[in-house]
């Protein structure tokens, strides 16, 4: 059995790689999960919690590892960030000015992926690949290099009428969706929301929305069993999560006793073991 090592989760933090390499983060350690594949891994989690900007231990977690102060007072968990076509930079009224020049005020991208379907995201543009991995997208192709992450939003709402813009994250485990001929179906879209970028453009100027002129991309994850009935496992509900591990995708750790989404449970306090 390894040695047992205590700290706060964090989402798994990933390498590009012939399967994308996985490592789960517990406090300020790593654990390299591809080699642990058909071993056995015990996550348990202690009862706490701390909030993953200030520290503070909170009885809930709010917006993905956040106490309540913080997720009320901090830009990453305004409604925005989920709906960035709402962005109320531009109206003096954002929560944090500074987060927001940095982190929003700048380019993004946004792509056709191929998860448990077709769908249309975006992201950061120094987030690629990530971005990908964290969604277990097996395929994807950035489609428009934007200005601002509001635009990006306006863009992905336009394509939303056409493609789906959600994971379906059970399908997702359950195998590989059939390869897509992504640059087809970039172009059909694009003809599709000409007139929703003719007003992009004419609000926010000619070069809000480019094209992104980047390479699709495909990956492959470290899966030996998807499983065929998916069953959740909830620090909440049970503060043991145990198994063979057979597999990680996305954010998702699979074992043969169920599945656990390691990225909702950002800032709980666990104990793992593997072995």
């Amino acid at each position: 059995m390894s040695k047992v090592v205590i700290g706060t989760l964090d989402k798994m933090r990933t390498e590009a790689g012939a399967d994308v390499q996985y490592f789960l983060r517990v406090g300020n350690e790593e654990l390299h999960l591809n080699p642990l594949l058909g071993q056995k891994l015990t996550l348990t989690h202690t009862g706490n919690i701390f909030c993953d900007a200030c520290g503070r231990k909170t009885k809930k977690s709010y917006s993905q590892g956040h106490c309540y102060p913080c997720m009320k007072k901090l830009a990453r968990c305004d409604m925005c960030i989920m709906k960035p076509e709402t962005c109320h930079y531009a109206q003096g009224t954002c929560r944090e000015p500074e987060w927001g020049e940095q982190f929003c005020m700048t380019d993004h991208i946004v792509y056709l992926a191929n998860t448990s379907g077709l769908k249309v995201g975006i992201t950061r543009a120094n987030q690629m690949p990530t971005r990908w991995h964290d969604q277990g997208a097996t395929q994807a192709l950035p489609l428009f290099r934007v200005k601002t992450r509001q635009i990006s939003g306006l863009v992905e709402v336009a394509m939303a009428k056409h493609v789906a813009d959600k994971t379906n994250w059970r399908a997702l485990l359950k195998g590989d969706n059939d390869p897509l001929d992504l640059h087809a179906e970039a172009e059909r879209l694009t003809q599709a929301i000409e007139p929703e970028l003719a007003d992009i453009r004419l609000q926010f100027g000619n070069d809000a929305v480019l094209p992104a002129a980047l390479d699709a991309l495909t990956f492959s994850y470290p899966v030996t069993e998807h499983p065929t009935k998916i069953s959740s496992h909830n620090f909440d509900k049970n503060a043991e999560v145990s198994g063979v591990l057979k597999g990680i995708k996305g954010q998702y750790l699979i074992f043969d006793t169920g599945v656990i989404n390691v990225r909702k449970f950002t800032s709980y306090e666990v104990s793992t073991s593997h072995g």
